[in-house]
């Protein structure tokens, strides 16, 4: 009722002889207002046309108005004499970003109180309902995601890049910078078995859900195992529901799903609520040759973009056996020459041993002073040659590869330091079996 007599603010009324008339204050334009005769659509149809009307534009004008307002509110700038145009859109974002960052319910824009306030605002702007504001709040998002991602998309080398810059400044830098990025293994795993579950995914798409609906409630679950008493299955396994993040969970979901198959179809067939969406004419899972084909496919192109370039991988990974005495660089040859083609294993062979060799001529400029210069030099490469002809360290389940440095430092000090550094980088963020594992305690 209150918006009825907003409209008289926009009006003066007049006694004529005709009878009582509403008057513009803007045009004067006159229409009759009688009080049993004449509502006030007419004055409102009126106010949203009348040119006069300081809060009207033209629909297909694009004339903007001049506002005393600041400019760059959020920059703290004074105000000044700027432009404006009605913009419908810009307010609905506007909106939406009030109740995004003061936290606001949707429900606030349907009060008496904010309509109220909008009307007076901005009259020609229509006050969208809680449903609308809500997807502009999910729109916003979207749109905040995807700039997000494009700053994130290059955030590593853009991070790597700088850090490399300031190091190299500080000269603190070992070999500039060469081996500072060190990618997570754990990670890089996890995207190869994710990369190749994709071909399996139509599968996972099934039992994930029908898995999910029956473990939401005890009840069903309770039904659920009285199917799988009456189907007679003979298993202990029960159900598992995967975690996305860890690829083995996915792997005991599937299979317990396999044997518990006929449950699934007795508890279709008891339960009218219970929707999934399957096949009856495929099994649950299958798999032929070309899926196999397809998923190590997928799982070896996402390999090599981490791993499959010899030019792109930190050489820290093969120093690092290199530097444990069980192994050393016969060891680090025989399994490059293993995993690799041949010219590949070759190249990356040899782009090792430079590394290697780099890196000990690197620590060991740095260790001279002039007073055993010459003997630095005299002992160039003596030191690393003696370590890598010198036999293997015994591999046993007790060795203790920093006690073995810490016992041989002084017989071989630059190599020692090498070691002192380069194994305490961390090949991983995570502990591996927090990356697959589902067991409690991770």
């Amino acid at each position: 009722m209150k918006e009825r007599y907003e409209v008289w603010e926009n009006f003066v009324k007049e006694d004529l002889p005709s009878g009582r008339q509403a008057i513009c204050k803007y045009c004067g334009m006159s229409y009759k207002c009688g009080a049993k005769k004449n509502g006030t659509s007419v004055l409102w149809a009126h106010i949203s046309r009348c040119r006069k009307y300081p809060f009207n534009t033209p629909k297909d004008s694009k004339q903007s108005m001049l506002s005393f307002k600041s400019a760059k509110v959020l920059s703290g700038g004074t105000s000044g004499l700027t432009y404006h145009k009605f913009d419908a859109g810009s307010i609905r974002k506007a909106l939406s970003f009030m109740v995004i960052v003061d936290e606001l319910p949707f429900k606030f824009v349907e009060g008496i109180d904010s309509r109220h306030f909008c009307g007076v605002m901005e009259p020609r702007f229509n006050v969208p309902s809680r449903i609308t504001v809500a997807k502009d709040c999910f729109e916003t998002y979207l749109t905040e995601k995807r700039k997000l991602k494009g700053v994130l998309k290059s955030s590593n080398d853009t991070a790597i890049g700088y850090m490399r810059r300031k190091i190299n400044g500080w000269k603190t830098g070992v070999l500039k910078g060469r081996f500072l990025h060190m990618r997570c293994v754990a990670h890089i795993v996890n995207l190869v078995v994710s990369n190749g579950l994709k071909t399996v995914n139509e599968s996972v798409q099934r039992v994930r859900p029908a898995v999910r609906f029956i473990k939401q409630s005890p009840a069903r679950l309770q039904r659920f195992k009285k199917c799988v008493l009456d189907e007679k299955i003979n298993t202990k396994k029960g159900l598992c529901l995967n975690v996305p993040t860890r690829w083995n969970s996915t792997y005991l979901m599937l299979n317990a799903a396999i044997k518990l198959e006929d449950a699934f179809k007795r508890y279709y067939e008891e339960d009218p609520h219970y929707v999934v969406d399957l096949n009856e004419k495929d099994d649950l899972v299958s798999s032929d040759d070309m899926d196999m084909c397809l998923m190590a496919c997928r799982m070896k192109e996402k390999y090599e973009k981490y791993w499959g370039d010899p030019e792109k991988i930190n050489l820290l990974i093969f120093i690092a056996v290199v530097l444990d005495p069980r192994y050393k660089l016969d060891y680090v040859e025989w399994m490059i020459t293993g995993i690799y083609h041949p010219i590949v294993s070759s190249k990356l062979v040899d782009n090792v041993k430079e590394a290697l060799n780099a890196l000990y001529e690197e620590y060991r400029v740095s260790s001279i002073n002039d007073v055993n210069r010459e003997e630095v030099y005299s002992n160039a490469k003596v030191e690393l040659e003696k370590y890598l002809e010198e036999d293997t360290a015994e591999d046993i389940d007790e060795f203790d590869i920093l006690s073995w440095w810490k016992f041989n430092c002084s017989k071989f000090p630059t190599v020692g330091r090498i070691s002192h550094d380069v194994l305490a980088v961390r090949v991983s963020t995570v502990a591996s079996e927090s990356a697959v594992s589902t067991g409690a305690g991770f």
